[in-house]
């Protein structure tokens, strides 16, 4: 069943993003070759304690680190390490979620390392429109498949893989709420409501659709090992525009 957010919890879910939106900023800042994901993470834990959150990510089913780091063909749940070194050409999806006042944000961005190639700017910039196309169909009056088939479209028409096993889903007390949401149609008619929150998160491959879990039982990698980029807003259905929540908010600064 999924649950309307009262005018409460979604303030608070508005500053667990904005504390998720000042991660994304500090990583942008500070990410360059030469650095480990476990320096990425240590960045993302301070802004996370600074600003009087809750790691989300840590602990939650086991999870060892406060954020996701997955390179080049990772796809998602990659886990932060000491030995794990950004290179120049990489390019790195980082999932973040912080909990603030009991509600959860979760946010996740692909970011380039130096200069990368064409294809692979391609694919980050091609992803990054189909999480806008499928945000822009998460309004009252539109179903849960208005915004799979919108990230489908664009994947389709871009002729990139979509990772079928993973998706959006709704958010608030939990990471994990109903409903769950494909980025391609199944035909789920569910209509959409003011005050449903959902984290809306396309992930797409250069290669095929095919993913597999490594021997961690985290990281998920493509098949083919082409590169996949990740990225994902919380995002509010009103009565007029969608609302994100994973933005930096003048209100908290």
């Amino acid at each position: 069943m999924i649950k309307k957010k009262s005018r409460d919890e979604i303030k608070h879910m508005r500053h667990a993003g904005h504390i998720v939106a000042l991660v994304h900023k500090a990583m942008k800042e500070n990410l360059h070759a030469g650095m480990s994901t476990k320096d990425l993470d240590d960045i993302a834990m301070d802004v996370i304690k600074s600003n009087r959150a809750i790691p989300t990510f840590l602990g939650y089913n086991g999870f060892p680190a406060c954020i996701c780091t997955s390179i080049n063909e990772n796809v998602v749940h990659g886990i932060p390490s000491k030995d794990e070194i950004l290179q120049e050409g990489d390019i790195i999806a980082i999932d973040v979620g912080a909990t603030y006042g009991g509600m959860v944000g979760d946010s996740a961005w692909s970011y380039a390392v130096g200069e990368i190639s064409e294809e692979k700017q391609r694919l980050m910039r091609v992803t990054e429109e189909s999480l806008f196309a499928g945000i822009k169909q998460m309004r009252a009056g539109n179903t849960l498949d208005d915004i799979s088939k919108a990230i489908e479209a664009v994947a389709v028409r871009e002729k990139m893989g979509i990772v079928r096993q993973y998706g959006g889903h709704g958010v608030g007390h939990t990471m994990h709420e109903e409903p769950f949401l494909y980025n391609y149609s199944v035909g789920n008619h569910t209509p959409i409501k003011a005050g449903y929150v959902i984290a809306i998160e396309p992930m797409l491959n250069l290669g095929g659709d095919d993913v597999e879990v490594l021997s961690n039982d985290w990281t998920v990698r493509t098949v083919d090992r082409k590169p996949s980029a990740h990225f994902e807003h919380t995002v509010l259905a009103t009565d007029g525009e969608p609302e994100l929540m994973t933005t930096i908010h003048e209100e908290f600064l």
